[in-house]
């Protein structure tokens, strides 16, 4: 099979640079600790690993991972691409992450080692084909051809009977809102099971869409067992419902696929736990690497945070996050990058002037229920601020004009410019 990957590392190391990108790429292709017999030179020209390009940079500090050999004093630092034949695993995403991504992390003669970018051939988008609906699909199934779609997580996360939840899906709807997820928190426990849920939220939207035209679309997080996911999926859209979440990391990229293949709705890709492989410097995989396969497994909106989150990354990293989900993608279709986490309306004006679309869905929790007027008001508020700074308008401008967003800069402090 013709074809490879480029992987992009960053390593740390105290061997020679060389040779520790050489024990990579040996030990995830063709070799071990030592050369075997038929380990020929015929086998490593078709499968090895190769080094395609070794660049050193500056080092950063830190402490080296555990278990690493070498004197700390000689440690160096490099952007390392591996080049993988595509004869080794073939268009399948696990066996390309054992590849790029496998016993690597636990090498000792790497004091670091973080896999941040992948470059893949045509044949991963034919095998698992990316978004079912995308952008556009998204946009027309809730009924929102232009602007940022404006969303919301049902609050609190978990605790709310299906009755109580169907009351603020209600209110929810009646303000305009276009969107509503579950919370990754909430699945199918015995307290709120999916199908209560379902059969108590979709009369509401449909009710809604009966005077108003148009249903807002909901999320329910279908995450489960592998061997649920089609009924959970099933459940949903046979009761109406116009989407479906799935909670990647719990399910695995290889589940995420699966999903995709009987979806008739879009799949709303939570990125859940995706900290634990990203947050380090020194360990796992960058946003940018990951997004590219969570999108090829059909993910038609992901989750990148929003600027301001409550979490750990800065402004800069969630806009490289925004981008790199709006970059196209082989020829697959364009995936909805989902900004959420500490978002409100006082930033919208900042985060339109740094993204330059509306082709966003933003996910407001507490800055909508957390409104001092309640839910409603926060979705006039998003609403509100969204449009101002899509129109041009400055932030004292929507404030002058909406007494919704001067009641939330008074709960949620100053907006951003």
């Amino acid at each position: 099979m013709p074809g490879h990957v480029i992987a992009t590392y960053v390593i740390e190391t105290s061997l020679p640079l060389d040779q520790a990108a050489e024990t990579l790429a040996g030990e995830q292709s063709t070799g071990t600790f030592v050369r075997v017999e038929r380990e020929s030179d015929q086998v490593r020209a078709r499968f090895a690993a190769q080094v395609e390009s070794l660049e050193e940079i500056a080092l950063t500090g830190g402490s080296a991972l555990p278990g690493t050999v070498g004197e700390p004093a000689q440690r160096r630092r490099a952007v390392l691409r591996l080049r993988f034949p595509l004869d080794n695993f073939g268009p399948s995403i696990p066996n390309l992450q054992a590849a790029v991504a496998g016993n690597l992390f636990e090498l000792k003669e790497l004091a670091a080692v973080k896999l941040v970018d992948l470059d893949l051939p045509i044949d991963f988008a034919h095998r698992y084909g990316g978004p079912r609906f995308g952008i556009a699909g998204t946009r027309q199934l809730m009924g929102a051809q232009t602007g940022a779609m404006i969303g919301t997580i049902v609050k609190p996360s978990i605790g709310l009977s299906p009755a109580e939840l169907a009351d603020v899906v209600g209110e929810l709807a009646a303000a305009g809102v276009d969107f509503i997820k579950d919370d990754e928190l909430q699945g199918n426990g015995p307290s709120a099971p999916l199908a209560e849920r379902v059969a108590a939220v979709m009369p509401v939207l449909r009710s809604h869409a009966e005077r108003a035209g148009r249903m807002p679309m909901y999320a329910f997080n279908i995450t489960d067992d592998i061997d649920l996911l089609e009924r959970n999926h099933d459940l949903v859209v046979d009761a109406g419902g116009t989407c479906v979440m799935v909670c990647i990391n719990m399910v695995g990229l290889a589940g995420l696929a699966h999903v995709r293949r009987f979806a008739r709705v879009p799949i709303h890709g939570h990125r859940a736990m995706f900290g634990s492989i990203s947050r380090s410097p020194q360990l796992g995989f960058s946003f940018r690497a990951w997004q590219k396969l969570a999108r090829l497994c059909g993910a038609d909106h992901l989750h990148t945070n929003g600027i301001s989150n409550k979490f750990y990354e800065s402004d800069d990293e969630v806009l490289a996050a925004i981008a790199a989900v709006r970059t196209p993608l082989a020829d697959t279709k364009p995936t909805v990058p989902v900004l959420s986490s500490g978002q409100w309306a006082g930033l919208a004006h900042a985060t339109y002037a740094a993204v330059g679309t509306s082709d966003l869905l933003v996910l407001a929790g507490g800055g909508i229920h957390g409104h001092p007027d309640g839910a409603a008001a926060g979705v006039e508020s998003m609403r509100a601020a969204w449009s101002s700074a899509e129109a041009g308008g400055s932030v004292r401008e929507a404030l002058a004009s909406s007494s919704a967003l001067r009641r939330a800069v008074e709960a949620f402090g100053p907006a951003r410019e």
